[in-house]
């Protein structure tokens, strides 16, 4: 690449190579002259207000690729299922989701991406639910000019990982719930865990299949599991009963009914109670009485992983510990929040 120094008095009737940015403090940051533009006499003042006094003409040679094209290369790569493109702008490609969904991010991928001299890739955290048309990630490179080799190894990357961010849209589930309590099913009080888990599982799109009420009892809370299995329930909830207490039986209740235990306790906040089990390949998951009283818990981390028919193991509820603290804010903000937003490696 060959590089000419201009003075802007001298450059009326050149092309500019790249855009010039007029950034205003506390109003708009966009480009004033776009990159093509033939410049005219009377942009010679505003090209010096907005400090040029002189202008770059680039002379591209055979291996050297502009900004905006790499751009779109990396855009294009980068852009995995679920998932669309579109710019650049100021050299900067933006990805968007396609659908509802579960953004997933491929954080080896994503690092070794950036960890080249001159690429740039920025993405929301990994397992963010995102709604269609909601921005995802941005993409540039650093230079105004960078060489083939260097758009190629990114490209590579992507080559040889698969994907390095998409969305995965969520399923239509049919969901069961069981709700243990002696105390709700004698009907001493109102049950108050089936209207919250209602709305969880149809802003979803997803289906309450049936609600069943059970004492604390072993055995009456392990067949209306199996029922609820037996009817077609493809993600179970059981709650209530969770804890320490002599009383609280829902955790063995679970395990009768022959149901793999991922694990009991989530370093999460709130959710410590909780529990995930798989009865074949149907998701049981216990949830302690934080689920009631809290509008935002490990339910919101768990279960659109499970919507979207991933399957998360012991390893996926350990890594929550990054990020499981909830700050109980006075207005809730989630998910623009910390919630859940640590680092996961998980695919």
């Amino acid at each position: 690449m060959k590089v000419q120094t201009i003075k802007v008095e001298d450059a009326v009737g050149k092309v500019l190579s790249h855009d010039i940015t007029r950034v205003v403090k506390d109003d708009s940051k966009e480009a004033a002259f776009r990159k093509g533009h033939v410049i005219k006499e009377e942009d010679v003042p505003e090209l010096l207000k907005l400090g040029k006094e002189n202008i770059f003409i680039l002379d591209l040679d055979s291996g050297d690729v502009h900004e905006d094209e790499a751009g779109i290369r990396l855009g294009r790569f980068f852009a995995g299922s679920g998932v669309i493109w579109n710019g650049p702008k100021e050299s900067r490609v933006n990805l968007f989701a396609e659908c509802d969904g579960l953004l997933k991010i491929n954080v080896h991928a994503l690092e070794a991406i950036n960890d080249l001299p001159d690429v740039v890739l920025s993405t929301l955290p990994n397992n963010t639910v995102v709604k269609k048309g909601e921005l995802l990630a941005g993409t540039k490179v650093i230079p105004l000019v960078v060489e083939e080799k260097m758009v190629s190894a990114a490209e590579n990357i992507i080559l040889q990982a698969g994907w390095v961010v998409k969305v995965i849209p969520f399923k239509k589930v049919n969901v069961g719930v069981v709700i243990t309590g002696s105390e709700v099913y004698k009907k001493r009080i109102r049950d108050e865990f089936g209207p919250v888990l209602t709305e969880k599982v149809e802003s979803f799109g997803s289906t309450i299949l049936g609600i069943e009420y059970a004492p604390d009892d072993m055995e009456v809370i392990a067949g209306k599991i199996k029922k609820m299995s037996d009817d077609g329930a493809e993600i179970i909830f059981v709650t209530g009963g969770m804890s320490v207490d002599p009383d609280d039986v829902t955790p063995n209740a679970i395990r009768l009914t022959g149901a793999s235990v991922e694990k009991y306790g989530a370093p999460a906040l709130p959710g410590a109670m909780f529990m995930l089990a798989y009865l074949n390949d149907i998701p049981i998951m216990g949830v302690p009485a934080c689920g009631m009283f809290f509008k935002i818990t490990i339910i919101d981390l768990i279960l659109p992983r499970l919507l979207v028919g991933e399957r998360v193991t012991r390893k996926d509820i350990v890594a929550l510990a990054h990020g499981g603290l909830c700050r109980a804010c006075p207005q809730c903000s989630y998910p623009n929040c910390t919630f859940g937003k640590g680092t996961s490696y998980s695919s």
